[in-house]
C-alpha cells in the first residue's frame, strides 16, 4: 500500500467534524510539498557526530527512561 493510500484510508476513518484538523495540517505542508533544502553546515556537522557516535545498539524506551531516572 503507497502512502498514498495509507493516509487515505486514514482520513476516512476520521470523522467529519474532526477533519478541519486534517485540512488545516494538509493546507499547511502543501507549501513544503516537494521543496527541497539543502543541509547548511550545522546539519552536517550534526550528522557526522551522528554518525560517529551511533553504534547501531538501540534500547526500549523503558530502559532508556530508567538510565535517565525518569518515569514514563
Amino acid at each position: 500500500m503507497s502512502n498514498r493510500e495509507r493516509a487515505l484510508q486514514l482520513i476516512n476513518n476520521i470523522p467529519d467534524e474532526k477533519l478541519i484538523f486534517i485540512v488545516n495540517v494538509l493546507e499547511s505542508m502543501q507549501s513544503y510539498a516537494g521543496e527541497s533544502i539543502e543541509p547548511d553546515e550545522w546539519d552536517k556537522e550534526m550528522l557526522e557526530r551522528a554518525e560517529r557516535e551511533n553504534d547501531g545498539v538501540t534500547i526500549s524506551l523503558e530502559q532508556l527512561a530508567e538510565d535517565l531516572n525518569i518515569e514514563i
